[in-house]
């Protein structure tokens, strides 16, 4: 079964949740700060990541940034969990690598089902092909762009939309169906995270960028 870890301040949350995870069969170590998950993450890699925003020492954003920026951890999928409940804190965590996220305060079968989803959705990147389109070159295994011969610096969500691009080539990908694949959720009204995704992706890729088209009122195609 999958090793969880949370990283939880508040000790009746974070014995809350333990017990739930534990109920269902995983494996869960609970961490009160940044200091102590990062040293058990370096022994042991989890398969989940439960990541409290306000904790005493770092800033969980601050964190998942860190969990994104090191190779050996930047596919371990995290889900967000605090109590702001502002559409801006949302993207803030989303645009940064979070794969989910949940506000407190939240069910406990909510917590599971979002546990569940996102594991499922997780596939080891190890296993992936390189893939092609022009003279794009993705490496899922090194999570390496290559544009020619030149490298690109992506972020963690570019990555995976241009992934999810190329993988689906031809096709017209809708824009819910973008945000539930990339972001895991499904946001209440209008939100611009796709679109500005899709605007730094065509910056970032040059004249390649010619091969990202939008389709008016639906969503987006790479051709």
């Amino acid at each position: 079964m999958a090793v969880i870890y949370i990283v939880e301040d508040d000790s009746n949350i974070l014995e809350i949740e333990s017990y739930a995870l534990e109920s269902s069969g995983y494996t869960v170590r609970g961490f009160e700060g940044s200091k102590s998950f990062f040293d058990a993450a370096r022994d042991l890699a989890p398969d989940l990541i439960l990541l409290d925003i306000m904790l005493p020492d770092e800033d969980g954003l601050y964190i998942l940034k860190r969990l994104r920026a090191d190779r050996t951890t930047a596919d371990i999928p995290v889900i967000m969990v605090s109590a702001k409940t502002s559409e801006i804190d949302k993207v803030r965590g989303l645009d940064l690598g979070a794969d989910d996220y949940v506000t407190k305060p939240f069910s406990i079968l909510e917590l599971l089902s979002r546990v569940k989803a996102v594991l499922r959705r997780a596939r080891p990147m190890g296993l992936m092909e390189n893939v092609e389109f022009g003279e794009i070159r993705l490496e899922p295994e090194r999570r390496l762009c290559l544009v020619g011969n030149q490298t690109v610096e992506l972020t963690y969500k570019e990555y995976e939309l241009l992934l999810c691009l190329i993988q689906n080539a031809g096709i017209v990908m809708k824009r819910d169906v973008l945000m539930e694949r990339i972001w895991g959720i499904d946001f209440e009204g209008e939100s611009r995270t796709l679109d500005m995704h899709i605007k730094t992706l065509r910056q970032k890729l040059g004249e390649a960028s010619r091969y990202i088209q939008t389709v008016r009122n639906v969503g987006y195609t790479l051709r």
